[in-house]
């Protein structure tokens, strides 16, 4: 039986080839495409190549679609392939009857009705009656040449043109109230014309079909921009706009795929040669516009305008992608400069602006972080606190679990370099600022000198957990020898999960792992009283940092230098304060010992 053309398109849609022909072919991506060894003929070297919706082999010449795949490959019939892919997809194949066939003659009537219109449309641009609407599009910059190519047009003024116009053609009122072309009569008043005095907008489906329109009202009326409503060919959730022309461009190497916010955004993109570019329908992105986005490319970039309605419909699709994440695919989001849009940003400053706007697009766990910051807020412990949980709750989000782990990591690590957590005193309030005498440096061997310093390291942390959120970078550049490093290791993996950072805590969690041993060991071996419990934080952060520039003093002055950059940027921030203070204390008591070293005789 004849199937519908839009249910063979909605199968091959929801059909992602290169998973389908992955399990007879074993393939690896290639840039966009995926590539293996052509399982229709024999070779070594692979020449068979797998796109979005369908297949090529450059040895043999073998070309089709999913279906074209069942059949050739499982020697399946085409209903036999039809319904099997069908079952896959979640769809019912329809059944053959008169109700079934009259809606695909409806359809395909439709589709002519449509056709009919946009032509009627363009010619009316080109008309005395289209002037306002030509000079419109003119003052947007653009060319005949792209005028034409999107098919935009005017609707006209007079109620009613477009019936009488289309009637000539043999088209009646009904197939315009189908088409969504005309308002049927209701409550008295009579049919009405869907777009009245609006620049046309011409919405095809991704082979370049017209669908449905979009209407800009010329002046100030309200709503300036209107779609189509939902018919037999349209579904607004299920279509972007320019994706022919963005999917014809997406076979090139190397083109960004871009979701912007409006049809005038997208033309103008595509004037400038930027052709990947696709727009929602003035709504916010669906999950079946993100699918159709990555049918095009792996990590197509959100790109919004910038003012703040643009960051929340950034913040929207990007929690929206969230659940649909995988290794393969994913997203990226350019922030454009305050006040400008695509359309506005490739007018005034040219093609080489919005490029420098892509090359700078975040992947979407930076892009997130940094959204969920400005959201929540950050000035006090518990605004951070809000913070971190949110970002854990964000990584929950997502189903592939070793992704969702990548992405709590990353935040954990961001979260832990921006937010350092400030040592305490034994009651809890802040640690005193109060100076303390630094050991000079040890007259020992430098072998021995070494083992010495890296164990009182250890030693303080050990008493002073609390200090590894400052120091746990530091502390894991250095070379340590095997009890320690493997000490070290225990305690970073601990600092990363306990809640408290606690002497108790983290003694309970060696005992666990069978380290301590080690770790009472190395405690009773410290040459620094500052490794005791009863000293002050601020006074063991002071020493840690002045043993630690013993054995590297160069990372030491890097330290102090980041240490001022971060409180320059906050300095009402307390914690960044000690910082400088403890690191700056170390610094120059290895300064003085220097120098005394050197006036000896």
């Amino acid at each position: 039986m004849a199937l519908p053309p839009n249910f063979l398109d909605e199968l091959r849609a929801r059909t992602p080839l290169p998973a389908l022909v992955g399990r007879h072919v074993r393939l690896a991506r290639s840039g966009r495409q995926w590539k293996g060894c052509c399982p229709f003929h024999g070779e070594k070297t692979p020449s068979f190549y797998v796109y979005d919706d369908h297949y090529h082999c450059f040895g043999c010449g073998e070309h089709g679609d999913a279906i074209t795949f069942v059949m050739k490959s499982q020697g399946a019939a085409f209903m036999e392939a039809v319904e099997q892919l069908a079952a896959e997809a979640g769809l019912e194949v329809p059944k053959p009857s008169p109700a079934a066939a009259e809606a695909e003659a409806r359809r395909l009537d439709l589709s002519a009705v449509l056709e009919a219109a946009a032509r009627a449309y363009q010619r009316r641009l080109f008309l005395p009656e289209g002037a306002r609407a030509l000079a419109y599009l003119r003052g947007r910059d653009l060319t005949e040449e792209t005028i034409r190519r999107f098919g935009l047009g005017w609707s006209g003024d007079g109620r009613g043109a477009l019936a009488a116009e289309l009637s000539r053609e043999g088209i009646e009122p009904a197939m315009l109230f189908d088409a969504g072309l005309m308002k049927p009569p209701e409550d008295g008043r009579p049919a009405a014309d869907m777009f009245f005095g609006r620049v046309m907008f011409p919405i095809r489906d991704r082979r370049g079909r017209t669908i449905s329109f979009g209407g800009r009202i010329l002046g100030d009326g309200q709503p300036k921009y209107v779609n189509g409503p939902e018919t037999a060919l349209f579904s607004k959730r299920r279509t972007l706009f320019g994706l022919d022309f963005a999917r014809e461009a997406a076979r090139v190497p190397d083109t960004t795929v871009l979701a912007v916010e409006g049809y005038m955004d997208v033309i103008a993109l595509h004037q400038a040669g930027v052709a990947g570019a696709v727009a929602p329908l003035g709504t916010a992105l669906t999950e079946e516009q993100l699918e159709e986005l990555w049918r095009l490319s792996p990590y197509p970039v959100l790109c919004f305008d910038g003012d703040p309605p643009g960051a929340r419909a950034a913040a929207r699709a990007a929690e929206l992608a969230l659940p649909l994440l995988t290794a393969e695919r994913s997203l990226k989001l350019a922030t454009l400069p305050a006040g400008e849009d695509p359309d506005t940003l490739v007018r005034h400053h040219g093609k080489a602006a919005i490029q420098a706007v892509l090359i700078a697009a975040r992947p979407l766990h930076e892009a997130l972080f940094d959204l969920l910051r400005e959201a929540v807020g950050d000035r006090t412990p518990e605004l951070r606190a809000t913070f971190s949980k949110q970002l854990d709750a964000i990584a929950a989000r997502i189903r592939d679990r070793s992704l969702a782990w990548e992405y709590r990591d990353a935040f954990r690590a961001r979260f832990r370099e921006l937010y350092r957590r400030p040592a305490r005193s034994p009651r809890g309030g802040p640690a005193p600022a109060a100076r303390v005498r630094v050991p000079a440096r040890p007259a020992l061997a430098p072998a021995n000198a070494t083992a010495e310093q890296a164990g009182n390291l250890v030693a303080i942390l050990l008493n002073h957990p609390a200090l590894l959120a400052d120091v746990e970078e530091a502390f894991g550049s250095l070379e340590l020898p095997g009890p320690l490093a493997r000490l070290r290791a225990a305690m970073l993996d601990w600092s990363e999960c306990a809640e408290l950072l606690d002497s108790a805590g983290l003694m309970s969690h060696l005992t666990a792992i069978g380290l301590a041993a080690e770790a009472t060991q190395v405690v009773a071996a410290s040459s620094t009283e500052c490794a005791a419990p009863s000293t002050m934080p601020a006074q063991a952060e002071e020493v840690w940092w002045h043993f630690f520039g013993l054995m590297h003093r160069g990372r030491l002055d890097e330290e102090v230098v980041q240490a001022v950059h971060d409180f320059m940027r906050r300095p009402d921030d307390t914690a960044a304060q000690r910082r400088v203070m403890s690191l700056r204390a170390a610094q120059e008591a290895l300064n003085r010992g220097e120098q005394e070293m050197e006036a000896e005789p």
